[in-house]
């Protein structure tokens, strides 16, 4: 019974996790998103393209302000460098990066 308001607490926490990805992202597989940044070296393209960690690459001054444009800016990726990825794979790595760098609600 100790552990039942941190359960409980867990419980709410899940719910609230899930809002913070735009609608545009709703089902996004997040997991897949982020293999398939590891597997096509974003990161790596990312430094050669501003250097450092690549970081700089998000976010550009006004650049990317809304959940859709930062998944046309992966589509664009996706057609630039010919990867072959599919819709749903687009938007799982565009959901991955609002996640980890945009924080689009």
């Amino acid at each position: 019974m100790k552990n039942l308001p941190l359960f409980l607490l867990s419980m709410l926490m899940l719910p609230l996790q899930a809002q913070e990805l735009p609608a545009l992202y709703s089902g996004a597989d997040l997991k897949l998103g982020e293999k398939l940044i590891a597997e096509n070296k974003c990161s790596a393209c990312h430094q050669q393209k501003v250097g450092g960690d690549g970081s700089a690459m998000y976010k550009p001054a006004g650049r990317l302000n809304t959940p859709g444009l930062l998944r046309g800016m992966v589509e664009q990726c996706n057609t630039e460098l010919n990867l072959g990825l599919f819709p749903e794979e687009v938007t799982s790595i565009a959901a991955v990066l609002n996640r980890d760098h945009y924080r689009f609600k």
